[in-house]
């Protein structure tokens, strides 16, 4: 089972500074049929303009997953940390018992776009945790990636059994993902265009995946994707 959601089909959100799109229920925009898939509970996407963004505030109990698609955000939390988040990096805060805080826009001209994912852990009120990595366009490049996972053998770790891949293809490059048909499997279609078991998607477009044993994946332009996989 390959149920597509839509980009046009998401919660919008537009505060001026910050424009989103919404893949599962968030703040102002609830919808029943969409709380969430499996324990991946936020998909963001996420504009915002030179100089503003998020002041400081709380998260408890949550995998908070930041990748950036361009600009950049500078960030900083309670837990003394505080860096710069730029295309291909990715950042994971663990708010485990409780953190705080905020993530700007780093540049005065140019926009931020960036996703933010929130997987619900399977442990809670443990100590919270910061990890950075940055993926260099190569490391992507026609083929999907594992950049979180929740065992020491990924290169960010998540206190859920849960990881997330991400590939860019080029146009015209076909790649074969093998399944486990007892799992979960999410695919964001961060930019670009390409067909998935011979059907279209499209920046913006989220696949759930349920009982299938494989994914043939054809990228009709240059593609960014980010694959789930999820605990049943």
């Amino acid at each position: 089972m390959i149920v597509k959601r839509a980009a046009e089909e998401r919660g919008p959100s537009d505060l001026g500074w910050l424009q989103s799109q919404h893949t599962f229920s968030f703040g102002g925009y609830q919808d029943p049929a969409h709380m969430g898939f499996g324990p991946l509970r936020v998909i963001n996407e996420d504009r915002v303009v030179p100089g503003a963004g998020f002041g400081t505030h709380p998260h408890k109990n949550m995998e908070i997953i930041s990748y950036v698609l361009s600009g950049e955000l500078a960030h900083k939390d309670s837990m003394g940390n505080g860096s710069r988040i730029v295309a291909g990096d990715v950042q994971v805060m663990s708010a485990g018992a409780g953190v705080t805080h905020s993530e700007f826009n780093a540049s005065d001209s140019e926009p931020v776009h960036f996703l933010q994912i929130w997987i619900q852990p399977n442990a809670v009120d443990t100590e919270p945790g910061y990890q950075q990595l940055s993926f260099a366009p190569e490391d992507l490049r026609n083929k999907l990636i594992q950049v979180v996972g929740g065992d020491a053998r990924a290169p960010l770790q998540i206190k859920q059994d849960a990881s997330l891949a991400i590939g860019r293809l080029e146009p015209g490059v076909e790649l074969g993902e093998t399944l486990v048909p007892t799992r979960k499997y999410w695919l964001q279609v961060a930019s670009g265009e390409l067909r998935v078991n011979g059907d279209l998607a499209k920046a913006g477009d989220g696949l759930a995946i349920a009982g299938e044993a494989a994914l043939a994946m054809a990228a009709i332009t240059q593609t960014e994707i980010l694959l789930f996989d999820l605990p049943a």
